[in-house]
């Protein structure tokens, strides 16, 4: 997670030039590739020994480790204003919104997992001048086949050998109109799912899920639902 510096999580709602910045998989650890100029900084699984600090992410007082000065060096220059980058031992608890579950959870959001059926966008799209990809909504499942907006009735999934519990809808915010390779942003598609997805002052698209049982997954695995 990238902090500024009072130690306050940083994410693409105050920074849309994050959106820029893609990870993958590389190595023992993972590549960070600002897609703009194809600058990369490689960074580590986790961290055994570093400097503590003290971090907030929403109202949610956490104890971190610094990675080491260089990779702050990269952060701050790609994004032009001063940020640390910050991992999570395993010494550190947090746990989700017990009004939906009380389970824990690392640094994401809120919840674990967001899981969108492709239908739900596919819709969406037909709504829109000019379509958005499913990145814009950082899923960390899209589920195939089926009816749009199936996943709002679900209670349970098995994706694989995984099991899942879905939690709550996700309400969404200014990030889904930041372009995931260029950091612009307009006011779609937040404009035109609020005239249809509104519930109160919340526009939903996709459920939170937690873990219900670990397990492996791949691309293209069968999935069953209880709705």
């Amino acid at each position: 997670m990238l902090i500024d510096p009072d130690g306050r999580f940083l994410s693409q709602r105050e920074c849309q030039a994050m959106a820029c910045l893609h990870c993958a998989a590389h190595g023992n650890g993972f590549r960070v590739t600002d897609v703009r100029n194809g600058n990369t900084v490689d960074v580590p699984w986790s961290l055994q020994e570093a400097e503590r600090v003290k971090a907030k992410v929403w109202d949610d007082d956490v104890d971190l480790m610094l990675g080491p000065a260089f990779m702050h060096q990269w952060f701050s220059e790609t994004l032009q204003r001063p940020v640390r980058l910050a991992y999570m031992p395993d010494s550190t608890v947090r746990t989700t919104d017990p009004t939906y579950a009380d389970v824990p959870v690392a640094l994401n959001d809120g919840y674990p997992s967001l899981i969108i059926s492709q239908a739900s966008l596919d819709d969406l799209n037909a709504r829109l001048g000019t379509p958005v990809r499913m990145d814009r909504f950082r899923p960390n499942f899209v589920i195939t086949g089926g009816a749009p907006f199936q996943e709002d009735d679900w209670k349970t999934i098995i994706i694989g050998e995984t099991h899942f519990n879905i939690v709550k809808p996700c309400a969404r915010c200014v990030i889904i109109t930041t372009d995931q390779r260029t950091g612009e942003r307009s006011k779609e598609p937040l404009r035109t799912l609020a005239t249809f997805r509104s519930v109160g002052n919340k526009v939903r698209f996709g459920m939170n899920a937690t873990f219900a049982e670990m397990g492996t997954i791949h691309v293209g695995v069968p999935v069953q639902v209880n709705a």
